[in-house]
């Protein structure tokens, strides 16, 4: 072989070890941010669950006392949920917390504002740490990604996935944050 193959061979092997390192550094980063987001999307669940919690324990006459119960409920679910049961009982509370009537009277708007913040914060903290998720995987789905297996033994992260939708409760606020009475 020539000198100038044997340059070019070297030149090849410098930039996919430098192309490696770059990969692997950025799928580190990744997977901070993902767990970042995971924290912070299970803080705000956590949240919300404490919340529909005091409600349903402090204002059951204003929910009634079915939606009292079922929110009750619903939030003890969320907050105990295995990770694959998660999606579902998060769904529930927010299918509870939906389901509340528009005015609850004798509820604090301290309460219903708190209630509503959280609500929107789900919302940004699921859509942060499903952005997370989204790059990691695409990163780690590329051809040459996967051909030289960087990253390979690490668990791909998963999606969370559950309606969030804003429901009754967040209806009473306007968007500066404002409770309607």
């Amino acid at each position: 072989m020539t000198p100038e193959v044997w340059f070019l061979l070297a030149g090849l092997a410098v930039l996919l070890l430098a192309w490696a390192g770059w990969t692997l550094t950025r799928l580190r980063r990744l997977e901070v941010r993902v767990d970042r987001a995971w924290t912070t999307l299970d803080a705000q669940l956590q949240r919300r669950a404490a919340l529909a919690e005091e409600l349903a324990r402090c204002h059951p006459a204003a929910l009634g006392e079915e939606h009292a119960a079922r929110l009750a409920a619903a939030a003890g679910e969320a907050r105990t949920a295995g990770a694959g049961d998660r999606e579902l009982a998060e769904n529930g509370l927010g299918r509870a917390l939906r389901e509340l009537p528009g005015d609850l009277p004798g509820v604090p708007a301290a309460l219903r504002t708190e209630l509503a913040g959280t609500a929107t914060r789900v919302v940004l903290a699921r859509r942060f740490y499903n952005d997370a998720v989204r790059d990691t995987r695409e990163l780690r789905g590329r051809r040459l990604t996967v051909l030289t297996r960087v990253h390979a033994g690490r668990p791909l992260p998963r999606f969370f996935d559950i309606d969030d939708r804003l429901g009754a409760v967040a209806s009473s606020t306007d968007g500066a944050g404002r409770t309607h009475e």
